[in-house]
């Protein structure tokens, strides 16, 4: 058996923090949205003046980025490269960019999701809260 590292409540109080300042900085009202590994929702913050729908969309690619263990920009990059079918794929919803994964030393510990904004910008506040941990 393998022991395995989580994420605790101050790590994601750590995360949560970096990626609302970043945020902040670029005046970008988002939502932000941490899960552990089996994509189960452990925060979700909705900046002031963020669209309700972020709430829902960052949470989906928390969800998607922890479970696929990858970013979902690669997602979005297949079904914009031509490969539509795989927007049927089961449990999978947030297949736009801004789920980043979190690794620290090589281990998998859950993801991010961010919404709200441009997908590549997303993508800047979920990286700048886990370059926190």
């Amino acid at each position: 058996m393998k022991n395995s590292l989580q994420l605790e409540l101050a790590d994601i109080k750590r995360i949560a923090a970096a990626a609302e300042a970043e945020a902040l900085q670029n005046q970008w009202a988002v939502t932000i949205a941490i899960a552990d590994v089996g994509g189960h929702l452990l925060w979700l913050q909705r900046l002031d003046g963020a669209a309700p729908v972020s709430a829902h969309i960052a949470a989906s690619k928390a969800r998607t980025a922890a479970v696929g263990q990858r970013e979902t920009k690669g997602y979005e990059d297949m079904i914009n490269g031509g490969r539509t079918a795989f927007v049927t794929a089961p449990t999978i919803d947030g297949l736009l960019e801004g789920g980043v994964p979190i690794v620290k030393d090589g281990i998998f510990l859950g993801a991010v999701g961010v919404s709200g904004v441009k997908s590549n910008e997303d993508a800047q506040i979920a990286k700048a809260g886990i370059a926190a941990l």
